[in-house]
């Protein structure tokens, strides 16, 4: 990971420190500019007259003042402009210049500073050069000679470390810059990861509930029939032993078939583990549920799975186990996607499955529209004839909600409800071509 600028505080140094060692580094540099300062005071006190001491003094005072040229580097670059004519502190106004350029100071500021500085070096050093030339004796020099050694001089001893510094400090600037987009991209990956692995549960929930639909439409209508026909068995076993038979070889076949179906989907969802554990763990239930799907369409044995064409073998079925089934179609049929010729058959095959649950003995009607660009299918049923008969198929109440959910993935419409006459009602509308999910209204 990034070190940023808030851990490297959190390291933590006196005061207006960041670190220990920069504390250190300035006292240092403090240290060594106020004995360089006092040892030019003594210089400064012989040539002004003044007593030694205070010239040692000053210089002390005006060195020590680079110790805090992190917090106020325009104060230190002041106090060595202001002791320029006193011929001291050559560390003081390097130092400073260059922590003042490479600090967070506004460019006007460090230009005007630095011009200041400049200039007064530029004084200095034109007097001190006149008087040194002035001392040899029949000299004789070129007037341009002492302005351009003075500038020379002044430029040399300015310019150095104000490049330097703004170099330093463009460079720091940059890295804090990279270290904050680094640090933002980490936040923002760490964010992505969390909103994948939420789109992952999101999804791993959906295919869980699809796989949970695919089998339970593969199953529970065969599994249903299955318990009619061994009541129907239970109830003329005595009475007609013929038609005992062959509801028990009804029940049989439609056994085999039930569980043939199941260990399609088993298989399946074995297949998808074992695809899962060979890549850490990780269980594809996309994969998975794609696969389901497909092994639940192959359930009326057609290749591309179940459709409108086969609901009188579906009808058949449930005539077989007791049940009254009337069908009606209206208009001529059109091709039809396969999921919407599958969701079509599957509603009409569960709400069978559900008369047969909870309406035992009551006839159905099935009506089926082809209507230009979409397909109606209406299950209706009426009032069973007692209350609370028949086999007393469990229910999950969930043959409703999977009805609903595979209508509106479809851009359909689905509603259902008890009718007048105590019956009930389920009716979809179907798009030939399907549309996006949750188009639909109920």
């Amino acid at each position: 990971m990034t070190t940023t600028g808030e851990e490297h505080r959190a390291a933590g140094g006196p005061w207006w420190w960041e670190r220990r060692r920069s504390a250190v580094l300035d006292g240092g540099l403090a240290l060594g500019s106020a004995l360089e300062c006092a040892v030019e005071g003594v210089g400064f006190a012989e040539g002004a007259g003044l007593p030694v001491g205070i010239g040692v003094l000053l210089g002390v005072v005006a060195g020590s003042v680079l110790v805090v040229r992190r917090r106020w580097p325009v104060a230190v670059v002041l106090v060595a402009i202001a002791i320029t004519p006193a011929e001291m502190g050559f560390l003081l106004a390097t130092v400073g210049l260059y922590t003042l350029a490479a600090s967070q100071v506004p460019r006007r500021i460090i230009g005007v500073t630095a011009g200041m500085s400049l200039a007064a070096t530029l004084i200095v050093t034109l007097m001190r050069t006149h008087q040194g030339v002035g001392d040899i004796a029949g000299s004789r020099i070129d007037v341009w000679f002492l302005p351009l050694m003075s500038v020379l001089a002044s430029v040399a001893m300015t310019a150095p470390p104000v490049l330097l510094g703004l170099y330093v400090g463009a460079r720091r600037r940059l890295m804090e810059s990279l270290r904050d987009r680094a640090d933002s991209l980490e936040t923002e990956l760490q964010l992505l990861a969390e909103r994948a692995e939420e789109r992952a549960d999101w999804a791993r929930g959906e295919e869980r509930t699809r796989i949970a639909r695919e089998m339970h439409d593969v199953v529970a209508h065969r599994v249903s029939l299955m318990v009619v026909h061994a009541a129907a068995v239970q109830a003329v076993a005595l009475k007609d032993p013929q038609k005992a038979v062959k509801n028990a070889a009804l029940v049989g076949d439609m056994g085999r078939q039930a569980l043939t179906e199941l260990r399609e989907m088993l298989g399946v969802l074995r297949a998808g583990e074992a695809l899962g554990s060979s890549v850490r763990g990780a269980v594809p239930l996309a994969a998975v549920g794609v696969a389901a799907a497909a092994a639940a369409t192959r359930a009326g044995a057609a290749e591309d799975g179940p459709s409108l064409a086969e609901l009188e073998e579906l009808l058949g079925q449930s005539r077989a186990a007791g049940m009254k089934v009337e069908l009606s179609v209206q208009g001529e049929a059109r091709g039809y996607a396969p999921e919407v010729e599958q969701t079509a058959y599957r509603v009409v095959q569960e709400a069978l499955t559900n008369v047969h649950k909870h309406a035992a003995g009551a006839g159905a009607m099935v009506r089926v529209a082809h209507r230009e660009g979409e397909v109606a299918m209406q299950v209706e049923n009426g009032a069973p004839p007692v209350r609370g008969g028949g086999a007393m198929l469990p229910s999950g109440g969930n043959g409703l909600v999977g009805m609903r959910e595979r209508v509106l993935a479809l851009g359909g419409v689905f509603v259902s409800g008890e009718t007048e006459a105590g019956g009930f009602r389920v009716s979809a509308v179907l798009p030939a071509q399907p549309g996006p999910s949750g188009a639909g209204r109920a």
